[in-house]
């Protein structure tokens, strides 16, 4: 049995190192994907001219060797005005509750519409985070009742842990 024991372990090879730690106040690279259906509410204003509300929610998955961390539900709410642009909050919760708060602005909201992101704050794990991400959005569906999805085309960004958070 003992012989078993240490064949299987000097068969095993030898142990794997933990991934790099990284100090809180470093930059973390990230992309992902984000996809998200919900509502949208939208007002005639004039002649090309319209107004909208909008509440959506899905998952976004993050990639790079030093991001945040894989999967969060993200939550947002916001204001599009096919004239001035849009701005929204939004809110990632990962897998333990914790949170990433967020804002986002663009030009007119729509199909292929470039938007920035500035992360603004967190709860547990992410609390003093700040950063910043890109996105391209575009709508898959829309209805004449006011149902929407849509997803990202493309996701970057990078975020910084408050010192007593990092880990």
């Amino acid at each position: 049995m003992l012989l078993a024991c240490l064949v299987g372990l000097a068969c095993s090879g030898p142990p794997t190192a933990p991934p790099p730690t990284q100090a809180p106040g470093e930059w973390r690279e990230f992309e992902g994907s984000w996809s998200a259906t919900g509502t949208r509410h939208t007002l005639q204003l004039g002649p090309g001219h319209q107004a909208s509300i909008f509440n959506l929610s899905g998952s976004l998955l993050l990639t790079g060797q030093r991001g945040l961390g894989v999967g969060f539900r993200a939550e947002v709410i916001g204001l599009a005005d096919s004239q001035a642009g849009g701005t929204a909050r939004v809110v990632w919760t990962d897998e333990r509750g914790d949170r990433v708060f967020s804002e986002l602005r663009g030009s007119a909201i729509g199909t292929g519409a470039q938007i920035a992101g500035t992360i603004v704050g967190g709860t547990g794990r992410y609390a003093g985070v700040t950063g910043e991400y890109e996105l391209r959005w575009r709508w898959v569906v829309q209805t004449e009742g006011g149902t929407i999805s849509g997803r990202t085309e493309s996701f970057k960004g990078r975020a910084k842990l408050a010192a007593a958070a990092g880990g």
